[in-house]
């Protein structure tokens, strides 16, 4: 069973569970979010999510066109 909390700790137990190693595009991030039954209002919502945790050390932003986010194990 899934820990509801922060949108940062949706976004990152649904990729655990996923098995998502490579780097995502907030797109993809959103596409696997929805076939696992987490609503977000856009991809660029989970961006800026990722975004502000990339402040901290826990998701790695690739930035190419577009960004690709990796989380970070912790």
């Amino acid at each position: 069973m899934r820990a509801r909390g922060s949108d940062f700790d949706k976004i990152r137990s649904v990729l655990e569970e996923t098995d998502t190693e490579e780097p995502l595009t907030a797109r993809e991030i959103l596409q696997v979010l929805e076939e696992h039954g987490e609503e977000f209002d856009s991809a660029h919502r989970i961006a800026t999510v990722l975004g502000r945790r990339a402040e901290t050390g826990d998701v790695d932003v690739i930035r190419d066109h577009p960004y690709r986010y990796r989380l970070e194990n912790n």
